[in-house]
């Protein structure tokens, strides 16, 4: 997983007297967040890009000189987030005069699909223990078994509690899965 900021200089002017002296940050941000949305393929092993925050502008009668873009990558493998890097630090600008700084990358790996297979076994003891739930899918996002997957270590991630609304004021954990839940932790310690 990783963060980058990009910031995008231009040039001030007054919109109204004299808009052709300015260099627009907005437009330029718009043609970037264009180009880098056009990386994402959801249905396939590409890594997802979000812009999570964008921030700039200071009057409404100004051309904006400065605009920030707080971006958001989540890789499926090591080597889509070298692919991403590379692609993030070969941006260059759309319209002339404007400039682009880039700061940022990656700062765990991906949990690679190939370092939990080998633990998956562990569906054999969700049916015993009555945890319908355990299933295989990627999510982005991070945890410290990035870490762990990254050193050679077989992991499992995402087995605590079930709930709806990652990171949204929709947030919450289903109370009634909880002891099943619990009974499959408590299983899969005790076969390792």
């Amino acid at each position: 997983m990783g963060e980058a900021e990009l910031i995008v200089l231009g040039r001030a002017s007054h919109a109204g007297l004299a808009p052709q002296e300015g260099i627009n940050a907005i437009h330029e941000l718009a043609w970037q967040l264009a180009r880098i949305e056009g990386w994402n393929d959801f249905f396939a092993t590409a890594s997802p890009s979000t812009p999570a925050i964008v921030e700039g502008g200071t009057r409404t009668n100004v051309i904006p000189e400065a605009r920030a873009l707080f971006l958001i990558f989540v890789p499926v493998r090591v080597s889509d987030m070298r692919g991403m890097e590379r692609r993030l630090h070969a941006l260059h600008p759309f319209h002339r005069g404007a400039r682009l700084e880039i700061t940022g990358g990656f700062d765990r790996p991906p949990l690679e699909r190939k370092m939990s297979a080998t633990l998956f076994a562990a569906r054999q003891i969700a049916a015993e223990a009555n945890e319908s739930s355990l299933g295989e899918c990627h999510r982005g996002g991070g945890s410290d078994g990035n870490f762990t997957a990254a050193l050679g270590i077989p992991t499992l991630d995402g087995l605590g509690g079930r709930g709806h609304g990652a990171h949204s004021s929709r947030e919450h954990v289903l109370f009634t899965p909880m002891p099943a839940r619990a009974a499959l932790l408590a299983a899969l310690l005790a076969t390792t």
